[in-house]
């Protein structure tokens, strides 16, 4: 049963890290941050063993004063640092950054940019630091604009045993009538074989409303991926034994998938893991037109029974682990759980109650970094190790 929802539109937000409520194998805290609106987080370890995390944050996505965020957390420190902005472009909205330690010792943060609520805009930017995220270099566009679509990010880049580098994206295609509404979305590979100076892009097959494409490397030539569905139904496999030239269409897994992100990863025994919402439209008792229905605009296409669903709940938060290559994942607990109430992606009135967006990494000692969206209010950070998902 899921927990009633609270009304009052408030939370604390603790940010020195302790051990959660009922539960000592659980250390968290939220992420200090200026912003009304926080959301889409990437944790990841930095060069020198801090933890970084970017995400999103300003008065509402869409809007221009959405710019990237960065915060580090130094190993035996007890509390994260506070939020540095690192892009600020008046005219576009930045979303969806990721951090990459690259293999010469830089940090690369990359992020999209776009016109108000018009995914089919979005354009990659980047950043690169020789210092481990101290200090940045200027601007870049990685990927910029594409006639008839927009190219978005979410996942991490993944380094194969040959050197090659592999970017997942996903291309946000307007339809002939109308804004953007994600129904014709598919998803593609960039690779680069010199360190991120060149790419060869390759196109997932059948992949229409497959998007957040979250590639993992099996080892021994094998890649599997893991999507979010437009259709708000499963999450969705797919897999490659040539490095990610090729893959399979993707098919549906286990796991429900409620048109939100989801992020996995392999750990150092080889088992996978994966945050997620465990839900779907199944559990929604309305829809929204649209994802950005709150800032008006453009009228978007009308739904069909092949749209885009948007406005299942998003929650609970749940960790999953599989122990077959992400063909079943039978160990399954809840990080948070709620209504997941998102039909507004309006923080300024608090009407929020989404957990959503999370991200996940393994350290050296074991223990699993997971960061999510509180609300749409908030990052909320979590420490456990291997063994909690057990209970």
């Amino acid at each position: 049963m899921r927990a009633m929802p609270d009304t009052t539109g408030l939370i604390e937000r603790p940010e020195v890290l302790a051990p959660s409520p009922g539960d000592a194998a659980r250390v968290e805290a939220f992420i200090p941050t200026p912003c009304v609106q926080n959301h889409a987080s990437f944790v990841m370890p930095l060069p020198g063993g801090d933890l970084g995390c970017v995400w999103f944050g300003g008065t509402q996505e869409g809007v221009p004063d959405i710019s990237v965020h960065f915060s580090r957390l130094a190993p035996g420190a007890e509390r994260w640092s506070p939020a540095m902005r690192l892009s600020d472009d008046p005219t576009r909205s930045e979303q969806n950054p990721l951090l990459f330690p690259a293999p010469d010792g830089t940090l690369w943060l990359l992020w999209t940019a776009q016109v108000a609520g018009n995914q089919d805009t979005a354009i990659i930017r980047r950043r690169i630091s020789a210092d481990g995220g101290r200090s940045w270099g200027a601007i870049e566009t990685l990927f910029g604009e594409q006639p008839g679509f927009g190219t978005f990010i979410r996942s991490p880049i993944v380094v194969l045993d040959n050197g090659d580098w592999l970017l997942p994206i996903w291309r946000c295609t307007k339809p002939p009538a109308g804004a953007w509404t994600g129904d014709l979305d598919t998803s593609s590979v960039m690779i680069s074989s010199d360190a991120g100076r060149s790419w060869t892009e390759h196109p997932v097959p059948d992949s229409t409303g497959c998007v957040h494409m979250n590639i993992v490397d099996l080892r021994n030539g094998r890649l599997v991926a893991f999507f979010r569905s437009r259709w708000a139904d499963h999450v969705y496999r797919s897999a490659s034994a040539d490095r990610g030239r090729s893959w399979t269409a993707p098919m549906p897994t286990e796991l429900p998938n409620n048109n939100s992100s989801i992020q996995a990863i392999r750990l150092s025994d080889g088992r996978l893991a994966m945050v997620f919402n465990d839900s779907s439209k199944a559990d929604a008792t309305d829809r929204r037109l649209s994802l950005y229905d709150d800032l008006g605009g453009a009228e978007v296409a009308p739904i069909t029974e092949r749209s885009a669903f948007w406005g299942a709940p998003r929650a609970p938060m749940t960790l999953a682990v599989s122990e077959d290559g992400g063909l079943t994942w039978p160990v399954r607990r809840n990080l948070e759980v709620g209504d997941g109430y998102c039909m507004t992606n309006n923080s300024k009135d608090r009407l929020n109650r989404e957990f959503s967006y999370p991200s996940i990494c393994q350290t050296a000692d074991g223990r699993l970094h997971i960061t999510y969206t509180y609300w749409r209010q908030a990052i909320k950070y979590v420490r456990v190790g291997t063994d909690w998902v057990r209970g």
